[in-house]
Parts: C-alpha cells; structure tokens; sequence
C-alpha cells in the first residue's frame, strides 16, 4: 500500500502537478506557491507559438509589422464608416472601435519596445509605436472625421438619445481633436502637426539625458572616495546622487558633479517648455498647464498652485522641526559639517527612523516572501471584492521570459474578468522602475460578450535562490501592493467604451486606487493575515509593523514638502510664457519658497527631473491622488480594511467607472460628500499626526 502510495507521488512529481518547497514550513496557497517556486516550464517542442499575449501574429518580430497593417486596414474602414453613419449612439461606438484597434497594437508594442529581451523584438516593436502614432497624428486632424462627431454633438434630438457614458465619451473624442488643433487654418494645423513631432523628439533626448552620466576629472575628486565611483580611463563617472552613502563627502561631491548644468539639457529643456506653450496657445490655452489640467480633479493651474500654497503653509512648522532633527544628528555624526544640505535629507532621515524604530529591512524581509504577499493580496481582494487570483500556465510565445507568471483574476459571480502578467524578477535589460502597462482596455463588444482587459506589472525584484524564496523588504511589499492596485483598476474597471477603460482617467486620480493600497499594506490586521516568516511559519510580530508604520511619519513634513516643491517647479515652469527667468534661476527661488534648504550654486537639478516628460504640469497628481487616498482609508476601511460592503462601494463608486466618469464625482460619491481642496490638505496634514496605534489590535 506504501509502495503504491509513493509511486503516485513520484508520478505526480513527474508530471509536474506536485511541487516541493524546500525549508518552508509554510502552507501557501497555489498563488503564494508559485510565486516562492522558481518557473518551471513545460517543454514543448511541437506546441503552436501562439505569439506574445496570444496574438498569433506576434510569434516572431515580422509579425508587428503585420499587425500594424491590420490595425490601419481596419482604421480605414471605420473612419469611412463613422464618416457616413447618421447622428446617434453608433457614431460613438464607432469612434470607440477605433480607438480599440489601434490601442491594441500600440500600447502592446509600447511594452514590448521597453521590457522585451530580444532587441529584435524590441526594435520591431519601436517602428510600430512610430507608425501608429503617425497615424493617430493623422486621425486627430481628419476634418471630416472630426465633422461627424461634431454633427452629433450639435444635434439636441440625437444628444438627449445618448445615456451619460456615451455623451462623456463624446465629449472626451472633441476635447481630443480639439487639442490637436482641429479647429484651426490647414497652417495652423500643419504647425499643432510640427510642434507635435519636436516634442517627441525633445521628449526622448530629455529623458535620455537625465539618465546620462556626468564626469570629472579623476584628479578632483579625493582618493579616499573615488571607489563609490565608476573610473573610466582619467575620469570618474557619477550616474546617481548617492543619497544612501553614509560619508558625507561621497554624497556632497555625487551631488555637485550629476547635477553640474549641462547647456544642451538646458536648451532641450528650454526648447521642450517653448513648444509646450506654443502648442497651448495655438489650439486655444492660455498655457500648457491650463491645457493639461482640463478634465482633471484639480480643473487649472490656479487651483493647483492654491492645494500646494495651502499645504505648504501647514506644513512648515513640522517641516522645520524635521530639518532640526536632521541637522543635530548631523552635527552629532560629523561636528565639522553640521549645516544641513539638500544630499543630506534622504540620508539623515534615515539614519533618524533606523535609530529610533529599529527599521532593518533585513528583520523583516523574510515574513515578506513574494508568495506570502500575493497570498496577502489574494485574500484582502477575495474578502472586499469577492474575485480571486488563479495561476494559470502560458502557452508556447505567450510571455518573453520564462520567468513571468500569469494570473486569471475570476469574480465570485461574473467569472473570468481578465489577465495579469506578472514580470516581476530583474532583468539586466530591463528598466528599473516599477510600472503599469495597460495591453487590451476593456469594453463591450458587439456580440454582447466583453473584451477582457489585459495588463503587465513590472517590478525588478531578486530571484529566489536554492535556499529561498524572493524575500522583499517593507518598501517592496508597499511597491508591490501600490502596483497591483492599478491592476484591480484596470480589472474591475467594467467601462462600455475601451477609450475610458480602467486607468484610462486623469492623472490626479489614477493614482488613487494604487495610493490607497499603500494604506492596506501598512495596517496590521491586512498584514497579519499573510506575513509568515518563510522558514518557521511565525507571524511577523504586531510591534514590527507598529513601528514600521510609526517610522514613516517621522520627518515625513519634509518629505512631503520636498515633493511640494517639485510640483511648484512643475507648474511653473508650465505656467506663463515666456519664463521671466532662466530654468535654474526659477529653480533657486522656488527652492528657498517651498523646500527650505538651501540652493547650491552651479546644480541644475531640474535636468534631472524625469517626470518632466510625463507629467508634465501634472506632477502633483501624487499629493492629490494621496489626499483622497487618505480620505477614503479613514472614512470607509480604517474601522475595518476587509468591510465587504465598504469594498463593494469601492468597486462600484470609483473602480469600475475608469475614466467614464467626472473624477471628482467618483470620490464625492465614495465620500457621500463634496471635499475642498482645503480638506486634502487637511487629510495630508493629518496622516502624520495619525496614531496607527488606534486601529492595530492584537494578533491573537
């Protein structure tokens, strides 16, 4: 009988339905269980290439350029379509098809072109982006196309036909020819045309040079520290700031050499705001940040300016009481330095949380397995949204690495609603940076059945070893848990039209439902329920995670002031044009308004600014997002984060509305009230007076 017994188990092991864990003494479910194991494949010599996300064109990267060609054939008959198709319903449900078919081809090479291994791939991929965005130039300036659309909204008999989504939806399609100068002369159209291409040109070479190392001669910078760098022939090279160097010197000279000015970043910044604005007045605005905030909570510039005015104002006594603590450990560590200096910030805050709360992520790393945390996300999306996570194994060509892992996420009641992808382990090609890509937008199809949104997370995080399973630190579990929550948006978004589809929303809340995940991540009865030491099974201790959380607010008036200034910066910078002062000038002054230490002569940190390219006018999208974030956790979850009936309103209120919706009226409706932006500030101030102590309860 034992024997027989054993056979089985050796057949199953075999065939791979049985997988062994070595030194967990942890149950995980079949989610955490295939995130603490390594991949393991079947080979299948003779399988179909079903071709990347299981588009059978794209097993290999020709098959982009066969994509494209339908994408364009099918854009083709649908412009004709929607060019003769009489005033109603239908003529949105086209304009929506359209979108559909060409976000389905560009946003899946939008991925590919970054995350792909194969440079073949990626290269193909890039070309596609190019040709699609061509086209979509094209479309957004088709006059008569724009026509059609307009006969519509100009008819009152038609309009008063369409139900509020499709009328919103309308109006998001105008609102786009209308950016795109629709309006304007054949001239100014060919110049919106002109604009459109600099600006991506100057987009890409900005980024690329805020990566870009800077470099100085090996014979000024002192011998003893020249190690943190990288030496190539007489030159050190500095690509980073070093904030997490402990030597002061290393972090001061990082500093004033990666932010030294260079003059062409300084002209591609200054070319990049000058088409920005041109752009802006020409299709109507009186700047770029006026064009950029129409539709978002914030609605303009001067609303914007007034939320950070405000919540500066109420922050800076706490903010120069943490720059005094800064500044005495400083003094205490190094009595020859004691001035506090802007690479100083990131590190003495540090220094003063470790001190104080015992923050080793190490102690905590291995209650955090990467599987102990799906089981975590798993569980708290069952018990608020009733859907559940399931592994599934991909087909021959369906993922571009042998490490991703796909999820079906499956309601209680509706079944299937979608696929994420999970490409979560680093890569040496791969960008370090965690993300979101949306890959198919839901939406309703024709037939009455809904087209299934796909997605993609990215994280970079360490690959199990023979001994252990991925173990994350406490700001890698927080990552991951803000990551999967642009996920559950896309997932539960159940949006009519693809063109409003999950994250498809403003900037200002698109980050809501991932900041709010954050809020979960750090309350001790979520944590509880899936933070297992991954050897002993012992649950991570309540005080941990009470001073974790409490850890997070010590000097957090200054972290939150240091990202005020960035988003100062930003709207200045997209403000009134021309700029009465040069980017650095503007930099220095804003610096000693809205930061407090002081500028060093001869930096040019907005060179460095990223998120200029993508957010720009739009950077305080994170304060706002985190304000009503804070909002919604204290009203409706801090009582109880897995209330079924809070997590249904959720759902309903503010997730599956996508970008169909008014953002403002989503969170008044989850609110049951209308915030001002003198309540988010409110709410940010108050997160760090929050005592985390109220809602922990004992882990018995």
């Amino acid at each position: 009988m034992l024997n027989r017994q054993l056979m089985r188990l050796f057949k199953c092991i075999q065939a791979g339905r049985l997988k062994i864990y070595r030194n967990v003494s942890t149950s995980w479910s079949p989610v955490g269980a295939a995130f603490n194991d390594k991949p393991r494949r079947k080979v299948d010599l003779f399988g179909k290439n079903v071709g990347l996300f299981g588009v059978h064109e794209l097993n290999s990267p020709v098959g982009f350029q066969v994509a494209q060609e339908n994408a364009l054939n099918e854009m083709e008959q649908l412009v004709e379509q929607a060019c003769r198709t009489p005033p109603g319903p239908q003529v949105v449900q086209i304009f929506d098809r359209l979108s559909d078919c060409l976000c389905r081809v560009a946003d899946l090479a939008d991925f590919v072109k970054v995350a792909h291994p194969d440079p073949s791939f990626r290269e193909a991929a890039e070309n596609t982006c190019m040709t699609i965005g061509t086209a979509v130039e094209k479309l957004n300036t088709n006059i008569e196309l724009c026509n059609s659309l307009k006969t519509l909204l100009n008819d009152k008999e038609a309009m008063d036909l369409l139900d509020p989504d499709t009328r919103r939806v309308a109006e998001l399609f105008m609102f786009d020819f209308e950016i795109s100068g629709i309006h304007l002369n054949e001239e100014k159209r060919k110049k919106v045309v002109n604009l459109n291409v600099q600006m991506l040109d100057l987009n890409n070479s900005f980024l690329l040079g805020t990566h870009l190392p800077n470099k100085i001669d090996r014979s000024a910078i002192p011998e003893h520290i020249q190690h943190y760098f990288s030496i190539q022939n007489n030159y050190v090279h500095v690509n980073s700031l070093h904030a997490d160097v402990p030597d002061d010197l290393v972090r001061e000279a990082a500093y004033k050499i990666f932010l030294y000015p260079n003059p062409e970043m300084l002209l591609c910044l200054d070319q990049l705001l000058a088409c920005r604005n041109q752009l802006a007045l020409l299709v109507g605005y009186e700047s770029f940040a006026h064009r950029a905030l129409k539709g978002t909570m914030a609605k303009d510039p001067e609303t914007v300016m007034y939320f950070l005015s405000r919540l500066s104002e109420k922050l800076s006594k706490r903010t120069v009481n943490d720059f005094n603590m800064m500044q005495e450990i400083k003094k205490r560590i190094n009595p020859r330095s004691s001035e506090l200096m802007p690479w100083d910030h990131p590190y003495y805050s540090g220094v003063l949380r470790a001190e104080r709360f015992n923050i080793e992520p190490g102690l905590y790393s291995p209650f955090f397995s990467l599987g102990a945390c799906m089981d975590g996300l798993n569980l708290l999306f069952t018990r608020l949204f009733g859907v559940s996570l399931c592994v599934e194994e991909p087909e021959k060509g369906e993922v571009w690495s042998d490490d991703i892992r796909k999820l079906a996420v499956v309601d209680e009641t509706d079944g299937l609603v979608g696929y994420i992808y999970c490409d979560f382990f680093y890569r040496s090609d791969k960008p370090n940076q965690d993300c979101h890509f949306t890959i198919r937008g839901g939406r309703s199809l024709e037939n009455g059945e809904y087209q299934l949104p796909v997605v993609v997370l990215m994280l970079s995080l360490p690959h199990p070893t023979a001994s252990s399973p991925t173990l994350l630190t406490p700001g890698m579990m927080e990552n991951l848990f803000h990551e999967m929550g642009h996920a559950m948006h896309s997932m539960l978004g159940r949006t009519r039209y693809q063109h409003v589809t999950g994250t498809r929303c403003p900037t200002d809340f698109a980050e809501v439902p991932s900041i709010l995940m954050e809020y979960f991540a750090n309350d001790y009865r979520v944590v509880r329920q899936f933070a297992r030491h991954y050897q002993t099974g012992q649950p991570l201790p309540q005080n941990m995670v009470s001073r974790l959380c409490e850890s997070k607010k010590l000097c957090a008036a200054a972290d939150l002031q240091l990202q005020i200034f960035y988003s100062v910066l930003d709207q200045i910078y997209h403000g009134k044009y021309p700029l009465p002062k040069s980017t650095t000038e503007i930099l220095k002054e804003t610096q000693e308004n809205f930061y407090g230490l002081p500028y060093v002569e001869n930096t040019a940190w907005q060179l460095r600014f990223s998120h200029l390219v993508g957010y720009g006018a739009k950077y305080y999208s994170y304060l706002m997002s985190r304000a009503v974030a804070s909002m919604v956790w204290k009203q409706c979850f801090m009582k109880d984060p897995l209330n079924r009936i809070m997590g249904d309103r959720y759902r309903r209120e503010m997730l599956a509305h996508g970008g169909g919706k008014v953002p403002m009226f989503m969170v008044e409706d989850m609110l049951q009230k209308k915030p001002t932006m003198d309540d988010f500030v409110d709410a940010l101030v108050a997160d760090l007076d929050l005592n985390f102590e109220t809602y922990l309860v004992d882990s018995e």
